[in-house]
Parts: structure tokens; C-alpha cells; sequence
């Protein structure tokens, strides 16, 4: 006796799910259900994104979003991925280029806030995919206890703490944040 393989989705799927109200990331064709991760990761991921915002924005470096835009990585089979906050510079996607659906290039910096419901060793591997894929810089912060791990593409992972600054390395040159600012609330 023979199972029938499940049908993969794609990418054009998975949006027309989410205008149902399905929240979710493909990998490879597959579909994984996501939950809504708290308050205090909402609003660390909301946080940064602020910082990010006004530091980006006004000298037009790039674009910031949240976790609802979704990452195309890779076709045939799909994978979408959510990053909780991300930076994409404009020469990967110049401001003038209109996307209708996910970002269709892979962020520089990506933040991943680990929620009550994650084992950080689970957040940290998609920090290490997002690298794979070809981000520069990945975020992994943990509110308890209170860290940042900062992973780059090329270069060793640091553990900030509270008492920290966080920068943007050559990824965001001079931008600067206390990770005091981050992660109390």
C-alpha cells in the first residue's frame, strides 16, 4: 500500500491562506502554522524595528519590516520565512522597485526574539538558516536573559547583555543602541 505525498504549496498559496487568516511560513512546499508570540515580543520586535525606522529612513538606506511580509528564499518547492524584524539596504532592493507580495530578496539583518512557547536553540538555527541563505547580520534575543546574540556571515557571534551596545557593524554602519533600550520595556 502506497500514501499519497501531501501537495505542496507555494508561494502564491500560502498568500491567499493568509487573506483567510492563516498565519504561517512554507518550508519547501510545506506548510508551518504560526501563533502569535506575546507582548513583550511584540514589542521588542516593534522596538527595533522604531530604532531601525528612524535611523534608516530618513538617509533612504533601505527598508524595515516585520514578520508579516515574509521572505521568498527559495522556488520549486517554496520557502517563505518570517524574520521578526528586518533590514533590507537599497542596493538589494532599490526603494523604487514596487513588490506587491514577499520581499523577493534576503534581508541583511534579521532579528529573531524568542518567545515563551521556543527553545532558543530552535531560534538560533533559523539565525544560522537566514546566514545560509545570505543575511549578513542575524539577531537572536532572548528577553530571559536579557541577550542579544549577534551573528554575521563573517565573522565571529557576539553575546551582548544588558548593559551592551548593540551596533551595526558594516552592515549598518553608525548605528548605535544601548541594549538596555531593547530589552526593557
Amino acid at each position: 500500500m502506497t500514501t499519497a505525498k501531501p501537495k505542496l504549496l507555494t508561494a502564491d498559496d500560502l498568500l491567499r491562506l493568509h487573506s483567510k487568516g492563516v498565519r504561517g511560513e512554507l518550508i519547501r512546499g510545506v506548510l508551518h502554522e504560526t501563533m502569535s508570540a506575546g507582548l513583550k515580543h511584540g514589542e521588542i520586535s516593534a522596538a527595533l524595528m522604531a530604532l531601525f525606522w528612524m535611523y534608516v529612513h530618513p538617509a533612504r538606506l533601505g527598508r524595515i519590516f516585520g514578520s508579516d511580509t515574509g521572505v521568498l528564499l527559495e522556488r520549486n518547492p517554496d520557502t517563505v520565512r518570517e524574520p521578526d524584524a528586518a533590514y533590507v539596504s537599497a542596493a538589494r532592493l532599490p526603494l523604487d522597485v514596487e513588490v506587491s507580495g514577499y520581499c523577493p530578496v534576503v534581508p541583511d539583518l534579521v532579528v529573531e526574539v524568542v518567545s515563551p512557547s521556543d527553545q532558543e536553540v530552535d531560534v538560533d538555527n533559523k539565525a544560522i538558516m537566514w546566514l545560509y541563505y545570505g543575511a549578513r547580520m542575524a539577531l537572536v534575543i532572548n528577553p530571559e536573559p536579557r541577550t542579544i546574540k549577534v551573528r554575521r556571515a563573517d565573522g565571529p557571534t557576539t553575546i551582548l547583555t544588558i548593559d551592551d551596545t548593540l551596533d551595526g557593524g558594516d552592515v549598518l554602519p553608525g548605528f548605535t543602541c544601548p541594549v538596555r533600550d531593547i530589552l526593557e520595556r
